[in-house]
């Protein structure tokens, strides 16, 4: 799947999070095993314990034919932990049923204390696959190869993300990136970026340096000879309006 366009999202479940009890670990550390890849985000949430704006969300990522899901949350035992049941019927119209593996696991960690409560995390979404849990041997689980469902708890959540990526997106195509700064302004240069292609990331940057206008133009993507060839559509503009401009080499994101 590593030529295939892929769009990231992150859902972040916990009321906790939004109140400032608990400071969030798990967008950077996907975020930079994503970065690590080639990968980015095109999206991430952070969301409270609510099954309406959860099963909201999973539809709206779900929507998306090329989207990869990482939720982090809600698959615990207790009364607010509803990431399990929401996600049943989101993605499996509500079909659940008891994971004989995940059943396993959990009552060789708990023994006869896997009863009456925890011996329902195994209880997933019909046709669930495992991620190991390096803890405490509870489990994680996805559905379809690409939404991934893992703990609140980073120590538990960050080896399955690592498991996730290295068995499904361990690498992208290489992109690359052209950047310069040119003195000017942003609106001089729009009618410029119209003409871009749509297949290929701009950024614009405003910035002023000395007190003088200026603007950081970037264009990435995975065709080398089309990322310069867009390019040039700035450098010939700024050439022939004779504006000064500093560019930096193409280079290869990894």
């Amino acid at each position: 799947m590593s030529n295939k366009k892929v769009n990231f999202y992150s859902v972040i479940i916990g009321t906790e999070l939004l109140n400032g009890r608990r400071i969030d670990a798990h967008f950077p550390f996907l975020n930079s095993e994503l970065l690590k890849r080639g990968w980015e985000h095109k999206a991430s949430f952070v969301i409270e314990d609510d099954i309406t704006l959860m099963h909201d969300i999973f539809n709206l990522i779900k929507a998306d034919k090329n989207s990869v899901m990482f939720c982090f949350g809600g698959i615990g035992s207790t009364p607010d932990d509803y990431t399990r049941v929401i996600a049943a019927k989101a993605f499996t119209d509500y079909k659940m049923e008891f994971h004989e593996e995940a059943k396993q696991l959990i009552l060789n960690q708990f023994k006869e204390e896997a009863y009456p409560h925890r011996i329902n995390m195994a209880y997933l979404p019909s046709n669930a696959k495992l991620l190991k849990n390096v803890v405490n041997n509870v489990p994680g689980f996805y559905l379809e190869e690409r939404f991934f469902f893992t703990p609140g708890f980073p120590s538990m959540s960050q080896s399955m993300v690592i498991e996730a990526l290295e068995k499904f997106f361990p690498i992208s195509k290489s992109k690359y990136r052209l950047t310069l700064t040119a003195s000017c302004g942003e609106n001089d240069l729009i009618d410029v970026m119209i003409e871009v292609s749509k297949k290929l990331e701009l950024s614009s940057l405003p910035k002023i340096i000395d007190k003088k206008r200026k603007v950081v133009i970037s264009i990435a993507g995975f065709d080398k000879s089309d990322v310069a060839l867009n390019f040039e559509l700035f450098t010939k503009y700024l050439d022939n309006n004779k504006i000064e401009y500093i560019l930096k080499d193409i280079s290869q994101i990894k």
